[in-house]
């Protein structure tokens, strides 16, 4: 009861805000600077690891001083995260024999593979295939697509996304239309390996899957990130990777099998997974190299209470070099996320204009996200402040460069408090909160708020949706489509001086007033009562109750 009536003043006070306070200054040219500079080919399309690292980071830390923030790890403002790299090389096809003919997978056009193994080379030979649907085991849902089966050795292919993803609505046993952890790729490749599998291929569905074949091929090839953990990840599967859907079918129909129809199948309780009388090999091998990559990190010390901590998030780096579109091999990353980072200064220097407050301050531009989420899991696992006092805050990848929109959408809506604070915000400035348009996309589990929500902490993210002032739905959707299909982990993401930054500037405002309440108040935000990371914020706050 304590704690509800605790959230009703705090709403309220929201309110009082949201109608009293005037907006804080959001800069359109610090916005526009940042995004350029950090988008140029100077920087390299910012991949981890290499010398184009110390040129963002170096930037980043010159516009945070410049704001006015102060060094966030015991006086540097670098927290260095341990990374392996990991380049294929000599990648054989793919090859599948023992079918009515041999179907082979050249790699990049009809395959991308990789290994989160730290090891010198990977060598699959005649494994046993078996079709595991959706690769899921929920036992709440009363759902295993391994049940009474024995995958150790063998390679098993799955499908992205949930099993009813094409379902309207959030009506289902996986909330319908709206992804669910159980449908991301991470997901499908962890529980993999749990079962024993020697290697796991999804097949790549451009609807279910939230984007086209060129985003997997540009993600999935070059050299890929992971965290340089004890171990070298060897409980991982030897070979994890992706297939063409013209692929699969043709590997089916080799087996003697209906793609279509066994997909139908997989759809519905009760599934069971099905061999397919055909054996996998492939081999590549590895060029390693360890290195730290750096996340950034900047801070208002808090008045009152400094020991409390309000984040904001956004990642710093990109692809790098990517395989040449139309001549250009720099995935600049212009909206994703040099834009994000953009507006974490642009934050920062409003929030530094405005005073300390009485929490502390902290903003974190995260490296790796692109391979994983890595920063940011290596910061929640090993947190420069207590995720116990942290209260929470906003992650941010990618900002409206399209116009004002009428419309507020939370990614993942339904899961902590912090939604019941945006709302009277979200009022304030005339629009309304609408729930995401394309919510099979699984936008929740693919950015750095995920990695503090796993661990309990509370962060929103969300942005306009794409009801625009100028042009309804019909122009928001069509952008959002022609950003996916064209620009989205492909070197055409560079900044564009005709964007306009207004829809922006409205997004930022609410984020810096609601970070800025949350730093002033004693409010402590937790996850409603039926979200999956309810329980672990409870014993963390538990184990260390607030002290003002």
């Amino acid at each position: 009861m304590r704690s509800a009536i605790l959230l009703g003043l705090s709403l309220l006070a929201s309110a009082a805000i949201a109608r009293d306070a005037p907006s804080p200054a959001i800069s359109v040219q610090t916005l526009k600077d940042v995004t350029r500079t950090l988008s140029s080919d100077a920087f390299e399309g910012r991949k981890p690891t290499t010398p184009a690292e110390d040129r963002a980071t170096a930037y980043i830390v010159e516009r945070f001083k410049a704001a006015g923030l102060k060094p966030g790890n015991h006086g540097s403002w670098f927290q260095p995260v341990p990374l392996v790299e990991l380049s294929a090389q000599n990648v054989s096809p793919l090859t599948f024999t023992g079918g009515k003919a041999p179907v082979s997978l050249a790699y990049r056009s009809d395959l991308v593979i990789a290994t989160y193994r730290v090891v010198p080379k990977i060598a699959l030979a005649n494994s046993d295939v078996v079709f595991v649907g959706y690769g899921i085991n929920a036992p709440e849902r009363g759902w295993n697509d391994y049940a009474g089966l024995d995958v150790h050795g063998k390679t098993v292919v799955i499908l992205v996304n949930d099993p009813d993803w094409q379902t309207p609505g959030r009506a289902g046993l996986f909330e319908g239309r709206a992804m669910t952890y159980y449908g991301r790729w991470t997901y499908k490749f962890e529980e993999a390996a749990r079962q024993g599998a020697a290697a796991a291929i999804i097949v790549h569905d451009t609807e279910p899957a939230a984007y086209g074949w060129g985003v997997v091929q540009s993600s999935w090839t070059g050299p890929q990130l992971e965290l340089d953990a004890k171990g070298d990840h060897m409980d991982q599967s030897q070979a994890i990777g992706w297939m063409q859907l013209a692929k699969a079918k043709e590997l089916f129909a080799s087996a003697g099998q209906d793609f279509d129809a066994l997909s139908e199948a997989a759809k519905h309780k009760g599934f069971k997974a099905v061999p397919l009388g055909v054996k996998a090999s492939i081999s590549f091998t590895n060029n390693i190299r360890r290195r730290a990559s750096k996340n950034v990190i900047g801070i208002l010390p808090g008045t009152a209470a400094p020991n409390d901590w309000v984040f904001y998030t956004a990642h710093w780096d990109h692809l790098g070099h990517c395989d040449a579109v139309k001549g250009d091999g720099i995935c600049n990353g212009a909206l994703d996320n040099a834009s994000g980072v953009a507006g974490l200064v642009a934050i920062a220097e409003a929030q530094a204009k405005a005073g300390r407050a009485r929490r502390s301050m902290a903003f974190m531009s995260v490296t790796a996200e692109e391979s994983g989420l890595l920063g940011s899991r290596y910061y929640a696992e090993h947190p420069i402040y207590p995720l116990a006092r942290t209260v929470g805050g906003v992650n941010m990848d990618g900002l409206n460069v399209i116009g004002r929109a009428r419309d507020f959408v939370v990614t993942g809506a339904g899961k902590s408090e912090l939604e019941d604070l945006i709302v009277p915000l979200v009022a304030a400035q005339g629009r309304v909160i609408k729930p995401e348009p394309n919510p099979e996309r699984g936008g929740y589990f693919r950015s750095d708020h995920f990695s503090f929500a796993k661990l309990g902490v509370p962060m929103l993210d969300g942005g306009s949706g794409e009801d625009l002032r100028v042009g309804g739905e019909a122009a928001g959707h069509a952008a959002s489509l022609d950003y996916i299909a064209n620009r989205y982990h492909k070197p055409q993401d560079e900044y564009d001086p005709k964007w306009d930054w207004s829809g922006a500037v409205e997004d930022l405002t609410l984020y810096c007033r609601l970070g800025r309440q949350l730093a002033s108040g004693n409010a402590w935000p937790n996850w409603y009562r039926t979200a999956e990371f309810r329980a672990i914020r409870d014993r963390s706050r538990a184990a260390k109750a607030p002290r003002h």
